[in-house]
This record gives structure tokens, sequence and C-alpha cells, in this order.
């Protein structure tokens, strides 16, 4: 590429998550090319696919390319490891998105971590942010739970044990398994639950569907194609009561802590009157 030049720092090497575009290519950050064209090694979960990305971004590697996904990483790490101990520039890139969310990556970089190498990534498109900032829900908190179980009663237990998560809920699902997993969040959940479906992000087809989780599954059923994100309101906050929180209290002064302190603290996170919590305490001694 014209103009632009990159070196690697002296000593050990560098370990680059590349971000790749999730449908149109017009998303991929400059340095991606970069980063590509001037590597030592770039590691990629499907070779084919990293050919064609390669071509639309008219892009020759210098250096080699090698495969490395989920039936490979364990065994390929350590050599990846070694190379980047040598000095060399490791470059990592998915089909789709950030390396190690939900795809391969996060082996190497733990291990590279432990071996002192410095690692970082080129930022670019996401399928998790991008689904959370069109679904209409709350996205000042969120988490990631990326794919649940496939068996019925795994998912149900997974789901189960997210029924009080008060933040906004992402997750990552097959399109022919969506109607069920939908299905199996309203049994979770509530068919009243806000939701959004979110498919094809940057593609052709693009489509985001909004709605409860019971109409949300009704449509579903019909079937839907392409790479699916779902998104899902989180708990509605649930109005604490003195009574409930003060085992909480007695837990936490019988461990060593100030009982002001201890009420306080709680009284932030619960919206109760730091006054009430403590009176209440001192009666139940």
């Amino acid at each position: 590429m014209p103009g632009l030049s990159m070196s690697s720092p002296p000593g050990p090497g560098v370990l680059v998550l590349a971000a790749t575009p999730i449908g149109d290519v017009r998303d991929a950050a400059p340095r991606l090319a970069l980063e590509l064209a001037e590597a030592d090694v770039v590691a990629a979960e499907d070779t084919r696919r990293l050919r064609r990305l390669l071509a639309e971004l008219e892009v020759s590697p210098r250096g080699r390319v090698v495969s490395y996904h989920e039936h490979n990483e364990a065994a390929r790490t350590p050599d990846l490891v070694e190379r980047l101990a040598a000095g060399e520039r490791v470059v990592v890139v998915t089909d789709a998105g950030m390396p190690s969310v939900s795809d391969p990556g996060y082996r190497l970089v733990a291990a590279a971590v432990d071996a002192g190498i410095r690692v970082t990534c080129v930022p670019g498109p996401s399928a998790v942010l991008m689904a959370l900032a069109v679904s209409g829900l709350p996205v000042d908190r969120f988490c990631f739970e990326g794919f649940l179980p496939r068996k019925p009663g795994e998912r149900a237990r997974a789901l189960a044990r997210l029924r009080d998560e008060r933040r906004t809920m992402v997750f990552f699902e097959a399109p022919h398994r969506l109607a069920t997993t939908l299905e199996a969040m309203a049994d979770a959940y509530g068919p009243e639950r806000r939701a959004a479906v979110c498919r094809e992000l940057t593609k052709t087809y693009e489509e985001v569907r909004r709605g409860e989780l019971a109409e949300l599954a009704s449509w579903a059923v019909e079937g839907v194609r392409g790479e699916v994100t779902v998104v899902v309101d989180g708990a509605p906050a649930v109005a604490a009561r003195v009574e409930d929180v003060l085992p909480d209290i007695q837990a936490r002064v019988a461990a060593g802590e100030r009982l002001k302190a201890v009420c306080a603290d709680l009284a932030a996170s619960t919206g109760l009157s730091s006054k009430a919590l403590y009176d209440a305490a001192l009666r139940s001694r």
C-alpha cells in the first residue's frame, strides 16, 4: 500500500487482533489492510474467506497465512507464541468481527500475555455493539452471553440464571434455532419482555425486528436466514424491602464490616433509607 509502512518495535513481537467486516467490506478499518499486508503471520479462522477479503481489499500479504480455528487452536497456539517471542508480528482474523469474541483468539491472547508479549487490536465492526445500538433497548449497561446451549434443559437453566439480570442481554443464535430460543426466553422472562432480533447486520438484507418475546417467537416460526443477534431487555427493577436486605447486613457485619458502612452501601444499591436499614439491624440483634 503506497505511502504506508509499519515496522515492529524492537524485542518481542506483537499479537494483533484484527476486526473484519461483519457484512459490508467498506466497513473495514484502513489499518486492517495495512496489518494484513505487513504481518509476518496471518492466522485466519477460514483461509478461503480471508483470500476473498484480501482480494476485496486489494491486499497481498508478505507473510505466511495459516489456519487458526477451534479445531487446531490448541495445537497451533504454541507455535504462534514462539514466533511472537522471536519478534514476529502475528495478525489474527476471524470470519467476521473481533477475534476471541465467540470466535478463536482467546487461547492465543492468554498464552501471549503469559509470555509477556504485547497484545493490541485493530478496532472495527461488532455485531454485539451494532445490535445494541439499533435495538431501541437501554444500552447504558449490558452483558454479552454468546450462544446459548443447544440442549433444551441446559438452555432453560442458562436462561434461568439470567432471570434477575438487570442489564440488557445480547445473544448470538443460529437461524434454525431462533424460534425455539425465543420461545424459551418467553418462558423464562415472560412473553411481554421486550427484545430485538437483528439479522444480517450491514448486509443487503439487514433487518431488525423489535417487539415482545412472544411476538418475535411467533414471527420466527416461519423461518429466518442469515447471521442473527438477539438483544433482550433486562429484568425490571423490583422494589427492595428492609426485611429482604437484613440477612445480607447481618452476614456482612458478622464477617467484620462496620454496620454503618454496610447500611450506607446497601442503601446506595437498593434505594432504601440508610437509617431504616441501620435501625432494623439494631432491632434484630
